[in-house]
């Protein structure tokens, strides 16, 4: 083959110049992009198309946010196949709905703009102390989410407009009370019932499995004695402690970090005040506001001609029910922990000086500066440790995308062992047994991560034992790993299984002997209720179970009203069987506010689907269509 390669080599040329040149002129450079990027279609609406690569970037970024809001969280749960579709339904419904933004040609005005802005608490804690935006923080806040203002705020506009969409319907729907007291009053309807349990344990001891039978059930249910595959595996974890471990800082570095930081790290200036505050609430009309101002000035007038009286005064004039008994005194405070303009005014003053009168959300004071700490700087050597510490987080953090492209690179180069990027990284290989597909119970780490369990149990790394590819288990988090041996699933013998084979026979038949006595009492006692041996009567409701079996409630709601009292027979699957008798339908008082309460959720949720019915609405108008198979289906 070869040979005629070398012999044929401008025929070749010419072959290949024929397969190639027309497929770039028919799919251009960017389908070969496309194609190398991996970026196939997972869903699309109208001619708007989502692809792979969006959505995982989508469901990252959730993944990132929802992490940082609940640190706890099980990021089991987040990963999963069923969390994932829930972000990709989104992103179709908010696509489907931006297209209907478009085609009602909404727009976002400049001021409609700003004001997003201005109410955005994130972007509110940029602002300088004039009120104006710091632009050059802005852009770095922006920039680390891998975006510039204008795209920002592009992508804001389009969110807008599409919640004038959304906003069309939830505002409109209307839930009326006699509608919604009715539907309340079915949900929340209780009954009184009587139940006689026929438990399937009960009839354990009336079982008796022969050896022929025990055999029997195994042959005729060998899938519930399987031993699982499982594997030993080695892996490697890259984050940002990892890196940190890596770097070795000189004396220098940390000697000029400590001269641009020593400030900050030594504490912060704290100032003690005491003021008098006049209410006035923002809502007050302007009558009030300006006799509460006519009040403050006039008091102002009063401590600036006898500065020592001012404790006095703010005992009994100040409107601030936790300082005016202690003359005013608010004790030291540090920046941020007082409102702005308080803030602002207080460490403008000198020691012993008296404010005008500052305006805030709570209404007219006036301040005094009774003393003021400033921090002592403490030594380089007081601070070492933590400028080390900080220093290095610092570095890791600015070396972990260049460290976790090299992981990628050679865990990938390299397959045939771990040992190349451990070296290179400083990486422990860190080994586990009796590895499944699934997360054992109680595991944590990179090997609780669906993700990594599914590429380590690929057929390339099953069979050839290679390494995976580079799995993101975490924020900036990336572990590798491989299989040192294998073990195949297989049918485990009788002997090793006898146990556990006569415990689910006598189960499986105890059940059927308790669904079988069950049946037989229903039929009686439907022909003699007077002779039905029932447990004592208790009312139960959807939200009120009376620790009975959801299946029972269930099927005791759902009689007939007309047709009561009435006796009903309930499968309770291998927990046996159940004799219910509904009696009556039990009236239910609600008291006034209560009823508000539920009018409120059951319109808030009236709402809720009628938005969700708009949102299916507008798929089926732009012919959305959903390519990946839905979780469990």
């Amino acid at each position: 083959m070869f040979d005629f390669v070398r012999k044929h080599t401008k025929i070749m040329m010419g072959l290949m110049f024929l397969l190639i040149i027309p497929s770039f002129v028919l799919f251009g450079i960017d389908g070969y992009n496309r194609f190398r990027e991996g970026g196939d279609v997972v869903a699309t609406v109208g001619d708007d198309s989502i692809s792979r690569a969006e959505w995982d970037a989508n469901h990252k970024n959730e993944v990132d946010r929802l992490r940082a809001a609940m640190p706890n969280i099980d990021p089991k749960l987040l990963d999963s196949p069923s969390a994932r579709y829930v972000t990709l339904e989104r992103m179709v419904r908010e696509r489907a709905l931006a297209q209907a933004s478009k085609d009602a040609r909404l727009t976002t005005s400049d001021a409609r703009l700003a004001r997003d802005l201005q109410e955005n608490p994130t972007i509110a804690s940029l602002r300088k102390p004039d009120g104006s935006l710091d632009m050059e923080r802005y852009r770095q806040l922006l920039g680390a989410q891998g975006m510039s203002p204008e795209m920002y705020e592009a992508r804001l506009r389009n969110d807008i407009a599409v919640r004038q969409v959304e906003l069309g319907i939830t505002q409109t729907a209307l839930a009326a009370n006699t509608s919604a007291d009715e539907a309340l009053k079915a949900f929340f309807e209780r009954r009184e019932i009587q139940v006689a349990n026929f438990k399937a344990q009960d009839f354990a001891a009336q079982v008796k499995p022969s050896d022929a039978d025990i055999e029997a059930y195994y042959k005729a249910n060998t899938t519930q004695f399987q031993a699982a595959e499982q594997a030993a595996v080695e892996y490697v974890v890259l984050d940002i402690n990892a890196v940190r471990k890596s770097i070795t800082l000189s004396e220098a570095d940390v000697k000029s970090y400590y001269e641009q930081n020593a400030a900050r790290l030594s504490g912060q200036e704290e100032r003690r005040a005491s003021h008098i505050l006049i209410t006035a609430a923002k809502t007050a009309s302007q009558e009030e506001r300006d006799k509460a101002l006519a009040k403050a000035k006039e008091l102002l007038q009063l401590v600036k001609q006898k500065p020592e009286s001012f404790a006095e005064v703010a005992r009994k004039n100040s409107q601030d029910p936790g300082s005016a008994a202690n003359g005013g005194d608010l004790d030291f405070f540090a920046r941020g922990a007082m409102v702005k303009p308080f803030e602002e005014a207080a460490f403008a003053l000198k020691k012993g000086e008296i404010s005008d009168v500052v305006t805030s959300d709570f209404g007219f004071h006036i301040i005094k500066v009774t003393d003021i700490k400033m921090p002592k700087q403490k030594s380089f050597d007081e601070l070492r440790a933590s400028l080390e510490d900080e220093l290095k987080n610092q570095q890791a953090r600015a070396k972990f995308a260049e460290a976790a492209e090299v992981f990628t690179n050679l865990v990938y180069e390299q397959s045939d062992s771990l040992k190349p990027v451990a070296q290179k990284l400083k990486l422990e290989i860190q080994t586990a047994n009796n590895i499944g597909r699934v997360p054992a119970q109680g595991v944590a780490g990179a090997l609780a991560n669906p993700k990594l369990l599914a590429a380590l149990f690929s057929p390339e790394s099953v069979e050839q034992k290679r390494n995976t590819e580079a799995v993101e288990v975490g924020t900036s988090m990336l572990a590798a790993a491989r299989i040192s041996q294998y073990t195949a699933p297989r049918t485990l013998a009788l002997d090793e299984v006898r146990p556990a084979v006569q415990y689910r026979l006598v189960a499986a038949r105890s059940a059927e002997l308790a669904k079988q006595a069950g049946a037989e009492k229903l039929a009686a006692w439907q022909a003699k209720p007077e002779s039905a041996s029932l447990a004592a009567a208790v009312t139960v409701s959807r939200n009120q179970s009376a620790s009975l079996s959801p299946a029972v409630v269930d099927k005791a709601l759902r009689a007939d009203p007309a047709k009561l009292p009435l006796l009903l027979g309930v499968d309770l699957g291998d927990q046996g069987y159940a004799v219910v008798r509904v009696a009556k339908v039990v009236p239910r008082e609600t008291p006034e506010n209560v009823q508000k309460q539920e009018r409120a959720q059951y319109a808030q949720t009236w709402n809720q689907a009628e938005s969700q019915a708009y949102s299916k609405l507008l798929q089926q108008r732009f012919k959305t269509n959903i390519k990946e198979a839905r979780p469990g289906l």
